[in-house]
């Protein structure tokens, strides 16, 4: 790849680091959903339409930036988590549909943006995210892979006897199996990134409940707002501390 092809990509480069950061964004994300449908008692559809006019408009700004800026990514991120855990709680609690019916919905939504941007654009490898149309078709991939991630997480720690510890070692031990795959078979990157990035949601979601749930739910009762600043701190902190490069990523 040559470097101007390799400059034009505003997607990071997939290190540890960039996951390390993706699980604290979708930790983050709960927590600050949480606070705003839940501890200011606002509710889920009123969280979904305050998340969601700053989700467009940093996906806006993102698609319009000329090269990759670090922190105008994550942020952008961090609110496809925020609006995808209210989006979600929506879905799964206030349509009535429970988390099996969400879970299959959205994962509806996902397969269908995917199959959409690959038959437009010929492949849904992120390494092609150099142009309008496929910057579109990632970030609404993201926001319903986030929304997804948060029904699966809360589907599992619903279960007799898994809780929020549970699924967090659950959806741990998952991504583990992926790593393995990634660095021990020839499976196809392309499948293998998108499998984290949903598995992540949930891992993140699990931690952000394991924090600000009460003792009685089987969460740490911590307060929300406190937890989500933490969160934001810890997220500025590793953006500055890693490499703050766009990255090449595998086209398989």
């Amino acid at each position: 790849m040559t470097e101007t092809a390799r400059s034009a990509t505003k997607i990071p480069a997939l290190t540890l680091g960039f996951w390390l950061v993706k699980v604290l964004a979708t930790t983050l994300g709960e927590t600050g959903g949480d606070t705003v449908s839940m501890t200011l008692d606002l509710g889920y559809l009123a969280g979904t339409a305050i998340f969601i006019g700053p989700l467009v408009l940093l996906v806006w700004a993102q698609i319009a930036a000329k090269r990759f800026h670090p922190f105008l990514y994550w942020a952008t991120i961090v609110a496809s988590t925020t609006a995808g855990t209210t989006m979600a709680d929506y879905a799964t609690r206030s349509l009535g549909i429970g988390y099996p019916g969400g879970s299959l919905l959205l994962l509806g939504c996902v397969l269908v943006l995917l199959a959409a941007w690959r038959a437009v654009l010929g492949s849904v490898s992120v390494d092609t995210v150099r142009e309008p149309r496929a910057e579109a078709f990632y970030w609404l991939t993201i926001a319903f892979s986030q929304t997804l991630g948060t029904a699966l997480g809360d589907w599992v720690a619903d279960l007799d006897g898994v809780g929020y510890s549970g699924t967090a070692l659950i959806f741990g031990a998952a991504l583990a199996l992926v790593a393995a795959a990634y660095f021990r078979t020839r499976a196809s990157r392309v499948a293998l990134f998108w499998l984290a990035f949903v598995l992540t949601r949930p891992l993140g979601a699990a931690v952000g409940d394991c924090l600000d749930k009460p003792l009685d739910k089987g969460g740490l009762d911590f307060s929300r707002p406190i937890a989500s600043a933490i969160l934001a701190a810890a997220i500025v902190a590793l953006v500055l501390l890693l490499p703050r490069r766009a990255g090449a990523h595998a086209a398989r």
